[in-house]
Parts: C-alpha cells; structure tokens; sequence
C-alpha cells in the first residue's frame, strides 16, 4: 500500500495493490480513502479470482501496517488457503519488490506534479499505469520481457528467439561485442529476498497448467 496525494493538506488517498513476485504482474489495484484489512482482503479475493489462481501453497507477503495485519484479512487467507507472510520487523526494505514497484510508478513521467483531485482520479490514473507497466514495460528484473508475457508464458519464446538473434548476429559480426551477448536464459525461480539462499522462493501462481513446481513456493506481494 502507498499514499497518493489528496487536495487537502494531511490527507491522502490509499494505493492498495497486488503483485506477482514471479512474474511482477500487477494483478489487482484499488484506490480506496481510508485503510482497512477488509478492503485489502477484497483486493486479494478479487485477484486471486481474476487470475484463476491456484492457491495451493500461495504466500501472500505483506509489510505489518494495521491493515495487513487485521483479522478480516487474516481470516479470508485462512479460509482461501493462503500462507501469510510479513516484512520483518525494523527492515524496511523487506518488501523490495513493491517498494521497487512504487517506485517506478511515482517517477513516471506522467505522475502528476499535484494532488489526484480525487479517488475516482487516482483510480484513472492508476489504471493506465497498471495497463502501461503490465503490457507495454520491459523490465530489466524478468530480462526486459513484459509482466504478461512472462505472466502467461509467452517469455520463454521471446528469450530464446532474442538469444537466437544474438548468436547469429555476433557470428556475422564478432567485432560488435567486447564480451558475451545478453543473458537471455529464463527465470524459474525468484527469492523474496535475492540476497538470503533460504529466503522463500516465488513460482508461477497462475491457472493449474502454471502452478509452481514441487518444491517451490507460488508468491505474491501486497503493496
């Protein structure tokens, strides 16, 4: 969850937002005007459904504000199968993936200069990002393929294509490059916390034909 600007001074709109770590899909996000665990329950609820998830070994990670941590949230994981997991207290960038994510989003070019005049011109606004940074963004931590081509699969046929183009190209010209090609292997496993060798690991959390591999943890970040 982040904090959008509001024309009235000390007040801000609440960004709620779902993430696939493994794919860093945006899967479901809300503008809302106040903070509550049933609203984030909502949003998990509808993106799970949205998504045909399997939520077989989903884990849900999320940072220990109230509204993360609330019962009604807590209930419907447990009803839903989900494992939760929280930011370890006191380590603030515990959640990298959506604080990466924010980030992107406050330095586009387009995030306006003032307030959202209102939650109905947050919503606007977010969704056009969501659609941008799902469909159109290459983005370096998944080898500048789109969230949704790697969401549904179609990143392995790129990657090895691009790999493929590479190889010919440096053979014709082997004086372009000074070192290897670009890594273009895929991605199949993703840690929550890539500096940690025991920290959880994120496979795909989509429909069954996507499901995580035995062993591995299907994963999705609460922002």
């Amino acid at each position: 969850m982040t904090y959008l600007r509001s024309p009235i001074k000390g007040k801000f709109w609440l960004l709620y937002m779902v993430v696939d770590v493994w794919s860093r899909k945006i899967v479901a996000a809300r503008v809302h005007d106040h903070e509550s665990d049933e609203l984030a329950s909502v949003l998990i609820d509808e993106g799970c459904k949205r998504e045909g998830v399997d939520r077989a070994g989903l884990v849900v990670h999320r940072n220990n504000g109230p509204a993360m941590k609330g019962q009604t949230l807590l209930a419907m994981m447990q009803v839903l199968g989900v494992v939760p997991s929280f930011s370890r207290p006191g380590v603030s960038d515990d959640n990298p993936f959506s604080e990466a994510l924010f980030c992107t989003m406050k330095y586009r070019p387009d995030y306006p200069d003032g307030p959202f005049a209102s939650v109905e011109a947050a919503q606007s606004w977010v969704d056009g990002f969501v659609r941008w940074y799902n469909e159109d963004h290459q983005h370096s931590g998944i080898r500048f393929v789109t969230p949704a081509q790697r969401h549904d699969g179609t990143d392995i046929a790129i990657l090895a294509n691009r790999h493929q183009v590479y190889t010919e190209t440096r053979m014709r010209s082997p004086q372009r490059w000074s070192g290897k090609t670009r890594n273009g292997s895929h991605i199949a496993v993703v840690r929550l916390n890539p500096c940690s060798a025991s920290s959880t690991e994120a496979a795909p959390a989509g429909p069954a034909d996507q499901r995580a591999p035995s062993g591995a943890q299907a994963g999705a970040a609460v922002a």
